[in-house]
Order: structure tokens, then sequence, then C-alpha cells
């Protein structure tokens, strides 16, 4: 790659989690130590990678795998390793807020500062993804923060199939966008693979915000039980990493532990995507339909 003046290396992890905290934790930041040692400097984890999806089931008993955001022990173990390694470290968790849940995200800087939260704005509800019944809508609103490396965008799996989400971090500077995932099999439908749809929907983000974006995704088998009996999804993995116009520059497969890895040239990329006109020709005047569920027009 041409050398400019901002070169950063970002890294996507992607691995099978057990339902043991300490083994995961232990297993990610092995994954994390991988990927600084290939040179990353901004490194994802999937979400909730603490435990198995427990969202799989409603069961009173899985809210006692919430914690308070402050002081949290996975975010502060994080810490420590962004500290130590000088690597920015999105951090997903399962956050209790005195009566409120959300599925939410801290962004460590590479001193090991916590740059602040993100709670998941869209909350799936659909077999096997049962994520009302645990959290609330996110009220941070879309948000980005200024690492050490780069300004981030950072969302949670089911926000990635917003252009809204993607483009609302964008405006904000954005200058790539992080998906921590957890997506895989439909257990009403075995036929229903949605991998190829839930790829190709994040690299029209990439292309139409021209800016890099990044998936990490879980893989393995994950078996719950639930009031109805046994529930189980198998993960899909394919965690990926998309330059500045929507290609794919790395990638995994379904079922093997991966450390992806891929370089951009920031100053390059935000050549190219003021070139390109995209931001200098939108129209927000028109865009007040977007304000509306219902696509019906609203008073100007």
């Amino acid at each position: 790659m041409e050398k400019g003046n901002r070169q950063v290396v970002v890294s996507a992890l992607q691995f099978a989690c057990t339902d043991d905290v300490p083994t995961n934790l232990a297993t990610a930041e092995r994954l994390v130590r991988a990927a600084h040692a290939k040179g990353a400097n901004i490194i994802l984890i999937q979400e909730l990678f603490e435990g198995y999806y427990f969202c799989q089931a409603q069961r009173d008993d899985f809210f006692q795998r919430a914690k308070p955001y402050n002081d949290h022990p996975t975010i502060k173990r994080m810490q420590e390793l962004a500290k130590e390694l000088g690597v920015v470290l999105p951090v997903s968790f399962f956050e209790e807020a005195n009566n409120a849940h959300y599925n939410s995200v801290a962004i460590i800087d590479a001193d090991g500062t916590d740059l602040g939260l993100y709670r998941k704005s869209h909350i799936p509800d659909g077999p096997g993804y049962q994520e009302k019944f645990y959290f609330n809508p996110g009220d941070t609103g879309f948000k980005v923060f200024q690492t050490k490396f780069a300004k981030i965008g950072v969302a949670i799996c089911w926000d990635q199939w917003y252009p809204e989400a993607a483009r609302a971090m964008a405006l904000q500077g954005a200058e790539i966008l992080f998906y921590p995932t957890a997506i895989g099999s439909e257990p009403q439908d075995e036929g229903l693979d949605s991998r190829e749809h839930w790829q190709r929907v994040m690299q029209g983000h990439a292309g139409a915000n021209v800016v890099p974006l990044v998936a990490s995704n879980r893989i393995g088998k994950e078996i719950i039980e639930t009031e109805h009996g046994k529930s189980q999804i198998t993960f899909y993995g394919n965690s990926f990493i998309a330059g500045p116009t929507g290609e794919i520059v790395a990638a995994a497969n379904d079922k093997d532990e991966a450390v992806l890895i891929a370089q951009f040239d920031l100053d390059k990329i935000k050549s190219k995507r003021s070139c390109w006109g995209v931001f200098r020709d939108r129209r927000p005047d028109l865009y007040k339909v977007l304000l509306t569920s219902d696509g019906s027009k609203t008073s100007s």
C-alpha cells in the first residue's frame, strides 16, 4: 500500500464461545495479542463474548449475567490489556443500569482510557434472537469516538442492517465503522441462511459512506435450555473487513477461529471521500420522510 500520513491497521477476531466467562476472556486476550503481533492498532471482539448468546431463551436467571458499567471486571481487564499493548479495544457487554438493561459496548483507547459507552439502538425480536426480553432500546444515540489512531463509529449487530446508523456515524466524522456481531442459523427455518445478505448490506455501508468497515462474528454451535426445550444456533462467522468502496479485503470462513488484518491510509481515503462528492451532494432538506415510520411526508 502506498504510504501516507495516517496508516491504521484494523483487526476482526472470530472464535467459538463457551459458557464460561474466564475461558472466553482468555481466548479473547490470546487473539488480541495475536492481532497485536500482526501490527493491529484497533481490534474488534465479537458481540457479548463473555458467554453463550443467551438471548435464544427468555429466562429470568439470565439477567444475572448483567453487570453495571462502572467497575465492570471485563472492561477493567481489557483496559489493562489495551494499555499494555497500545491498542484500541471496543468491549461488548451486558449492562445493568439500575432497573434498565442494555446491550452495550465500551470503547477503550490505546492508553487504557475508557472513552465512553454506546448502547445498542435496534433490538431484534424473533426465534432464537429474543433480545427485547433482555435489553432496553439504547438511549445514547449513534456516537463516534476519537481514539489514538482514528475517529471510529461502533454499533452492534442488528444495528448493522440500518443504513441510517452507518450514515449517522459517518456524518459525525467516523473514519472506520465497527460492528461486533452474533448471528447464525435461524431456529425456525433451517433453510434460511442470511450470511451473504448480512455481508452485502455492510459492504453497502462502507461503499455508500466511503469508509472501511470491520465486522466480527462468532462461530460454533450453542445450545440453550428454554421453556420449550432446547434451542440451538450455529453461528456462521464470516467475519470480514471491507474497504472504502465496499470491497472485501479480509474474510474468515464459517468454522475456524480467525484473526483478520487490514491496513488503511486514512488520509488517502479522506481525499477519496471528499472527491467522490457523496457528502457534498447530500440533500438533508429532502430526507424528512426518514423521520417517519410509515413514509408519510412531514410538514416543512
